[in-house]
């Protein structure tokens, strides 16, 4: 007798993206497996009395969607801090300061985030902006790509921040003509004030968890790699974990703290493992900044405002001979190696340091992958393939938008701008492509990122396409959402695509994306969100 199912689809389409890319109608889970896919007719004898039949009805059924680099903890303690995620100018932001403050009169600090450089002049705001609505207590708001902070005059007093104070080595204090902070703080400037905040508790960073969590589901991700994962973090995972209230596949990739060295190893060592649904088991090393404050690592210097050169070609957070002896030795302790590398030296750098580690070491299934990948010089292009490194893209910053039309491409220069997320060269050559968010710094929503994979143009903005050439397929920019990210959070033999006897990770959307005009691709929406069958987020359109 044939066991029935706990839950049935059906009345497709169901888009597997297995090896063979195969469409089916029907699928069918019994103990958070799928056991069963197919047409209708193949699942009819699994429903019985007490199987939860969802019709389908034109609506699409895909795998879970995986993001390979976003910060759930910090996108939720934001959340629950001072966010202006939601505000979009200056006026906006400064106003959310302010309605934040006065609702939270017993603050000490008035932290949080998510404010745009583009929003100001230079990409730099003023710190007399925050002290006209808040002049009494320390403002620190870091900016919405994570790169900076913007503070107030109270917070760079309370720090000891003047004219006299030098810039640290991996970052830059933006200044007022006669020497005296600004009020932005680039890259590790932004310590001399983060270091002052208050800690968040134990409780406040399990909320913030838990709100990242929800946020994650409700746009149908069901599994993660969380690229930047301190002690605090760690913690929050492991108390989710163990009690249940981890509802995703997660991988952490645990903080390099670049001013130290090789001595770090055994306490990165002693703290890799994991619980439940949670594995620490990757090491994240910063490379580089962003290109936007200058601080990209490139192979060749920054242009002025008027076109000409400058001595800037960013920097390199870690010695690049250093770094190849430290992924040489994480390689060699069994870690996964995941390096931010936004400019093209970066890139270079992070790839001559995997190749050290390969030559030394041998070949292995770490699966190290380097993330954003702005700028990537055309000769490193193939050495993704060749030496079987993922390339980690964020798909949803390769268009034209004030960020990349005012602050980026006039300094790159018009053949460097041509350089910028090299996607659909990645996948010609044989990369292998895994996809996030980088959430907070952008929207966590898979399908705005496939919008821009696909149309390299965001949906509702600049109708100018940004290098047609990289484009990718719907079926890649899917893949590098789905069975992309599994394969580099070593979930591919369970999770990432439609196939019998892998979890049962999978969303539910409003509409078939192939179905679809490419222009309308963002429009798509997720109603429902399943984690081994249990459904772990609803629309109430469903």
């Amino acid at each position: 007798m044939t066991t029935p199912a706990d839950l049935v689809f059906r009345g497709g389409p169901v888009h597997t993206l297995g090896p063979a890319r195969t469409t089916a109608t029907a699928v069918a889970v019994r103990n958070g497996l799928i056991v069963a896919v197919g047409e209708d007719s193949d699942v009819r004898s699994l429903i019985g009395t007490a199987t939860e039949v969802v019709d389908l009805a034109g609506r699409a059924l895909l795998p879970g969607f995986q993001d390979a680099h976003v910060h759930p903890v910090l996108a939720g303690l934001t959340m629950i801090q001072c966010d202006l995620h939601g505000t979009d100018d200056a006026d906006e932001a400064v106003a959310a300061v302010r309605a934040y403050a006065e609702a939270n009169p017993e603050a000490e600090w008035i932290s949080g985030g998510g404010w745009s450089m583009e929003w100001f002049p230079g990409g730099t705001p003023s710190r007399h902006l925050l002290d006209a609505v808040v002049p009494d207590r320390p403002v620190h708001l870091i900016n919405r790509d994570g790169h900076g902070a913007w503070v107030n005059t109270r917070a760079l007093r309370l720090c000891g921040i003047d004219a006299s104070t030098p810039d640290p080595i991996d970052g830059r204090i933006e200044r007022e003509t006669d020497g005296h902070p600004q009020g932005t703080l680039h890259e590790g400037a932004s310590g001399l004030v983060a270091r002052h905040l208050p800690e968040p508790t134990e409780d406040a960073m399990l909320r913030g968890l838990q709100a990242g969590q929800r946020r994650l589901h409700s746009v149908g991700v069901t599994a993660w790699q969380d690229a930047m994962v301190n002690p605090k973090v760690q913690q929050a995972y492991l108390t989710a974990a163990e009690s249940g209230l981890l509802t995703a596949r997660v991988v952490g990739a645990l903080w390099w703290d670049r001013e130290r060295g090789e001595e770090q190893i055994p306490e990165l060592l002693a703290r890799r493992g994991g619980a439940g649904r949670f594995r620490a088991t990757s090491i994240k090393i910063m490379q580089d900044g962003v290109a936007e404050n200058f601080t990209a690592a490139m192979t060749s210097p920054y242009l002025d405002g008027c076109g000409c050169g400058t001595g800037n070609q960013g920097i390199s957070f870690v010695d690049p001979d250093k770094l190849r002896t430290y992924v040489t030795r994480l390689d060699a302790e069994g870690f996964q190696v995941h390096v931010h590398a936004v400019g093209d030296r970066a890139a270079r750098e992070a790839l001559d340091a995997f190749e050290a580690a390969r030559a030394a070491n041998g070949p292995n299934d770490h699966r190290h992958h380097i993330a954003h990948l702005q700028v990537v010089h055309p000769d490193d292009v193939p050495r993704f393939a060749a030496l079987d490194i993922t390339a980690n893209i964020q798909p949803l910053w390769a268009a034209h938008e004030p960020q990349m039309d005012e602050l980026t491409i006039p300094f790159l220069g018009p053949e460097r701008a041509g350089w910028q997320y090299p996607f659909g060269d990645l996948a010609r050559t044989g990369a292998s492509l895994a996809a996030g968010s980088d959430w907070p710094v952008s929207s966590p929503d898979p399908f705005l990122g496939i919008h821009v994979a696909v149309n390299r143009a965001i949906a509702g903005e600049s109708p100018e396409v940004f290098l047609p050439e990289q484009r990718l397929d719907l079926t890649g920019a899917l893949a590098a959402y789905t069975i992309g990210t599994a394969r580099v959070n070593h979930l591919d033999t369970r999770t990432g695509t439609i196939e019998k006897g892998k979890f049962a990770d999978l969303v539910v959307t409003d509409r078939d994306p192939y179905a679809i005009p490419a222009g309308a691709i963002a429009d798509t929406s997720v109603l429902a969100t399943y984690v081994e069958g249990d459904r772990v987020h609803t629309d109430p359109a469903f």
